[in-house]
C-alpha cells in the first residue's frame, strides 16, 4: 500500500489491532497510509509511525480514512457509534454480525472478517464476508489489507466465518494445546523442561513450514502410515481413538461461543 492508493484507519490497538497495524505499516511502499485510534492515546511500537496519525476520537479517524477497520473487543462494539456512510468498514470483531456493523457505522459497504495475531509476522489467515453493497474496489482493498497480513479468502456465507473464528483466529490456540500436551509427555519421561520446550517449538515451526506447501495434511499423514515406521504406530493409535472427535468437539464449542459472544 502507498499513500496515493488509499488510507486505512484501525480503531482499537489491542493484541489483534496492534498485529494488523504492524503488518500494514511494514507493507507500506512509501509514506504512510495508516491511522490508528485508541482511547488511551498510547502509540504502538511502530518505528517511524507519525504521532499525528494516532487519534483518540474514532470519528476523527473515520473522517480521515478511506477504509475503517474495527478491532475492539466484541463487548465494546456498541460503544463505537461512528458515522462512516459511503466508506468501506471492515470488522474483525469476533461474533459481531454484519447487520450490526452496518447499524453501528451507518455504512452499507461493510465486511465481516477474522484475522489473528500472526498478522504481525504476515502469517495470518484472514477470511471475510461482504455485504451486498461492497464494490469491486472495496474487495480489492480488503484483499490488499489482508494479503499484507498473510493469506485471505472471501467466504460464500457469513455463517462460515464463525468456524474460522474458532479455527484460525486463535493463534497459536489449538495448535499450542497440542504442543503443550506433547511437551508434558516428554517432560514426564525425565527430559529437562528447557530441552522439551526447545524441541517442541522447533517441531511445530518445522511442521508448519513443511505443511505450507506440498501435499495436504491428510495426505502427509497417510504417507507416514503407509511407510509403516515408528510414527505410523502412533498415528494409528490416534486414528483409532477419540482424538479427531475431541478436536471437532473443541472447535464446535468455540464456534458456539462465537455465536453467543455478542
Amino acid at each position: 500500500m502507498t499513500r496515493r492508493d488509499f488510507s486505512v484507519g484501525i480503531i482499537g490497538t489491542g493484541m489483534l489491532g496492534a498485529a494488523l497495524a504492524r503488518a500494514l505499516w511494514q507493507a507500506r511502499a512509501q509514506g504512510s497510509a495508516l491511522y490508528l485510534s485508541n482511547r488511551s492515546g498510547h502509540l504502538p511500537d511502530l518505528e517511524g509511525f507519525p504521532a499525528d496519525h494516532l487519534l483518540t476520537d474514532p470519528q476523527a479517524l473515520a473522517d480521515a480514512c478511506d477504509v475503517i477497520v474495527l478491532c475492539v473487543p466484541p463487548a465494546a462494539a456498541r460503544s463505537i457509534q461512528i458515522q462512516a456512510t459511503g466508506k468501506l468498514v471492515i470488522s474483525v470483531m469476533a461474533g459481531v454480525p454484519l447487520a450490526e456493523i452496518v447499524r453501528l457505522t451507518q455504512s452499507s459497504r461493510a465486511i465481516c472478517a477474522m484475522s489473528s495475531p500472526a498478522a504481525a509476522h504476515a502469517l495470518a489467515y484472514s477470511p471475510w464476508f461482504a455485504a451486498p453493497d461492497v464494490t469491486a474496489q472495496d474487495r480489492s482493498r480488503a484483499r490488499a489489507i489482508f494479503e499484507a497480513c498473510g493469506t485471505t479468502d472471501e467466504l460464500e456465507t457469513e455463517d462460515h466465518l464463525a468456524h474460522f473464528t474458532a479455527l484460525t483466529g486463535p493463534v497459536p490456540g489449538f495448535v499450542a494445546a497440542c504442543a503443550a500436551a506433547m511437551a508434558d509427555h516428554i517432560r514426564a519421561q525425565g527430559i529437562a523442561p528447557e530441552i522439551a520446550d526447545r524441541a517442541i517449538r522447533q517441531l511445530f515451526l518445522g511442521a508448519g513450514q513443511m505443511m505450507a506447501e506440498g501435499p495436504s495434511p491428510a495426505t502427509q499423514v497417510q504417507e507416514m502410515i503407509d511407510y509403516d515406521g515408528t510414527t505410523a504406530a502412533g498415528l494409528r493409535r490416534l486414528q483409532s481413538g477419540p482424538f479427531a472427535r475431541e478436536i471437532a468437539a473443541a472447535l464446535e464449542s468455540a464456534v458456539q461461543k462465537t455465536r453467543e459472544i455478542y
